[in-house]
């Protein structure tokens, strides 16, 4: 379990869901949060175990058909990832993780399957994989620079009003409706991968900020090189 002086990290099933090295969210936090004298506490959770209901940061990855199935049963079930958003904690749910979140997702045959509804949104099979870069631009309540990620999903993610585009596309698919991912109080759902964080070290920030408050700034002058250097590669006509 926690402890109540540390920052604590919980990484959801990675026995089901990290398929596409997602788990690099989990390090992402870990190092930003003690280049700035953040101790942090990172806790595995399989999928036999409980999940904890007093973590700050909450992160779930990609996985395939089946694994999803079976996480999804095992989270309406367990309900402790309800109780801890409930309670203020921070959530980044990946691919298959984000649409877990939703009231229903598309299972191994495109059948619609139950979600643990965490967030406003259904998702269903799109008529061909999207697979690639993609580039967005983010909500501009968040305050965050343009988004770059890979994408490697069936999915198409429908919005309800209880939650807001996380970015509009810019190149890629996303959602399948212009947007990627979504986002509702400390709640982001996203296809990126990458992994995301290590992608777009600003929204691990901001995830790290909605559990310790305001950020000592970091020189990224380094990781914003290889970000632009990536953006630039992948914009090109």
């Amino acid at each position: 379990m926690p402890s109540d002086s540390a920052l604590s990290i919980v990484w959801i099933y990675p026995d089901l869901l990290s398929t596409y090295g997602d788990q690099g969210n989990v390090l992402v936090l870990e190092q930003r949060a003690r280049r700035r004298g953040i101790e942090t506490e990172t806790i595995h959770v399989r999928s036999a175990d409980p999940v904890p209901e007093n973590g700050d940061i909450y992160l779930i990855g990609g996985g395939e058909d089946r694994p999803q199935i079976l996480a999804a049963e095992r989270l309406r079930r367990d309900g402790g990832l309800h109780r801890a958003i409930a309670r203020g904690a921070a959530l980044l749910a990946v691919c298959a993780g984000y649409q877990i979140m939703g009231s229903t997702f598309g299972g191994e045959e495109g059948q619609p399957v139950d979600g643990i509804g965490l967030l406003d949104i259904s998702s269903s099979r799109g008529p061909a994989r999207a697979v690639g870069e993609l580039v967005a631009e983010v909500d501009a309540a968040l305050g965050l620079p343009t988004l770059t990620g890979f994408e490697n999903h069936m999915g198409v993610t429908h919005l309800g009003p209880g939650v807001r585009p996380l970015s509009r596309t810019v190149k890629g698919i996303g959602n399948g409706d212009g947007f990627e991912g979504c986002y509702a109080g400390h709640v982001v759902g996203t296809y990126l991968h990458g992994p995301a964080l290590a992608r777009n070290p600003a929204l691990a920030d901001l995830l790290l900020s909605w559990r310790v408050g305001q950020l000592t700034p970091l020189d990224d002058s380094h990781y914003e090189a290889l970000r632009q250097e990536r953006l630039s590669t992948v914009m090109q006509p």
